[in-house]
């Protein structure tokens, strides 16, 4: 049988069979993509846009918050945090122990909380993450696993000015104090971009910025972080040293009613608040009210010499040491006699200043507290400032005036006692307070300038041998200042060993531009009159800041100590 000769050529039927496939071929994939790009061209691209394009948040730094000076008290510091989309995250046990390890947590509870949000596409890993931990958990390369970028809140000061401050939440929203408050300045506003990423989520390139950022604005205090420091220290060390359950402390600018310190005890770290007591959160010097006692008395001498009934030379009557009214009885600790208003101030006789009150028309009292500020907010805007009790002048009684006038039978904060004194201090005048720097002084004219003058020379008696307030004298400096030691109001009412320890004082006497007052609650041992407890922390702490503020001496017997 014979064999086909390879040579014989194939029908050219089958060649032309071929290339009329191959060229229907590519007539159907030009077909294709003919109709793809002229009909289809825009879904195709929303699809690529949807798997590949995204839009981002920029984040915005909050507003910072900084002293009169421009110290720093809350900044905002770049972090990164992690996040993840379960659905696109590994199935295998050990990646996801990997992942778990790397960012510290139990893998056990990590892997049943990720198959418990399996559904969700969004879940937070860490939030706040320094930099560098984030690039150590992403060099994983565990696909579902992303970084975005955010801002965290930093308090410089700590502890020091944490109750005026106040703090934010994660989200950086304000939460307490001036952080809560001004919170609708500080807040910034994040921009947007689109950027290309890749099919792992991670970010390619950047293509447009579609929204800048905006910052948030500064926010300027007018606290003086020098002085700020010094106080807390101080008062620190005066809780612990008497064993009190807390104190407060404010110091105003004289002139401009600017809030120049003001501190708590105790306080709290507001970078560190993972096991925070609540009750360490309250700015007792605006929040918390108290029954002002004998630090009173100058306001109500100056509503007695601003009724023109008495002057400061006339004598009172405090004999026999008692005045009984209502069937209640006040008492002085003995029988002073015959006084003058500036004998009443410095030995701090209740009998002696109540009889002049009762000599007055009976609303005069209180309308002239009221005058002063007591009864509503002293005008900072702070979260919760408490606006006090100050009673209805219509109807007062007798007994009720009297025990008025030396501090008992109203409640008001430190803020407002503060307030009140700086009246004395700028010839009269009231002004609101601020804890942000005063573009333009604001003052109403209250008493006198002669009577407020008169007032504040007496009260220089009280820090001289034989008044009640010696350890509140600064050397170099004339200071007027009161004591008042206040029974503290239970449940059962006033208890008999229970005490609030308070002092007022302005400095210096000559040219007055500081007004402090302190109050240290229940101090334990045998000193805890106002006297001995919290006059000591107005000389340390306003005679530092006289010389830090470079203010001159003006005491004339004061000679400068050879250097």
């Amino acid at each position: 049988m014979s064999q086909p000769d390879p040579h014989v050529a194939s029908p050219a039927w089958r060649w032309y069979l071929i290339w009329l496939g191959f060229l229907a071929l590519g007539l159907l994939i030009t077909g294709r993509l003919t109709h793809l790009h002229l009909f289809e061209y825009e879904f195709l691209r929303q699809q690529s846009d949807v798997r590949t394009l995204r839009t981002q948040a920029i984040p915005a730094s909050r507003g910072m918050i900084t002293d009169r000076h421009g110290e720093p008290l809350a900044i905002s510091s770049p972090v990164a945090t992690l996040w993840a989309n379960p659905r696109h995250l590994p199935q295998d046990q050990q990646d996801l122990q990997r992942l778990a390890l790397a960012l510290g947590e139990d893998p056990a509870a990590f892997i049943e909380r990720i198959q418990r949000l399996v559904r969700r596409e969004f879940i937070y890993l860490r939030r706040q993450v320094t930099p560098d931990f984030a690039e150590q958990v992403l060099a994983l390369d565990l696909p579902g696993v992303y970084v975005m970028d955010e801002y965290r809140r930093y308090y410089p000061t700590g502890e020091v000015a944490a109750h005026l401050v106040g703090f934010t939440n994660v989200d950086d929203q304000g939460q307490e104090g001036l952080e809560l408050a001004w919170n609708h300045r500080l807040t910034a506003t994040p921009g947007r971009q689109r950027v290309l990423q890749d099919l792992r989520g991670r970010t390619i390139r950047h293509l447009e910025t579609l929204q800048e950022p905006a910052p948030g604005q500064d926010l300027v205090l007018s606290l003086d972080l020098r002085l700020q420091y010094i106080a807390y220290r101080e008062l620190k060390a005066a809780v612990e040293q008497h064993q009190a359950v807390s104190g407060s402390m404010i110091v105003l600018d004289a002139q401009t009613g600017e809030v120049l310190v003001m501190v708590n005890q105790p306080a709290f770290n507001p970078n560190n608040r993972a096991h925070l007591d609540i009750g360490r959160l309250r700015n007792r010097a605006l929040v918390d009210l108290i029954e002002p006692g004998s630090v009173i008395k100058p306001l109500s001498l100056a509503v007695a010499l601003q009724s023109g009934q008495f002057t400061a030379e006339d004598e009172i009557d405090a004999s026999p040491g008692v005045l009984r009214l209502a069937g209640q009885t006040i008492r002085d600790f003995r029988n002073y006699g015959m006084m003058t208003p500036e004998q009443i101030l410095t030995r701090s006789s209740n009998v002696a200043i109540a009889r002049m009150i009762l000599q007055l028309p009976d609303e005069m009292l209180v309308q002239f507290y009221d005058a002063m500020g007591f009864g509503r907010a002293t005008g900072t805007g702070f979260p919760g400032e408490a606006s006090g009790v100050l009673p209805a002048s219509f109807g007062i009684s007798r007994i009720s005036r009297a025990t008025l006038s030396y501090g008992y039978g109203l409640s008001a904060t430190l803020g407002q006692l503060a307030q009140a004194y700086m009246i004395l201090a700028d010839e009269g005048r009231l002004h609101p307070l601020s804890l942000l720097r005063v573009e333009e002084v604001r003052t109403e004219q209250v008493i006198d300038p002669e009577v407020a003058r008169s007032i504040l020379t007496m009260m220089e008696s009280v820090t001289l041998p034989g008044g009640t307030g010696t350890r509140a004298a600064i050397p170099g400096y004339r200071v007027a200042g009161k004591t008042g030691t206040v029974h503290k109001l239970g449940v059962a009412g006033y208890g008999s060993g229970d005490y609030i320890a308070t002092f007022a004082g302005i400095a210096p006497l000559t040219n007055p531009r500081l007004v402090a007052v302190i109050m240290i609650d229940s101090p334990q041992g045998q000193e805890y009159f106002g006297g001995e407890v919290a006059a000591p922390v107005f000389s340390r702490v306003i005679g530092q800041a006289l010389r830090l503020l470079d203010i001159p001496p003006d005491d004339p017997d004061y000679f400068e100590p050879s250097p």
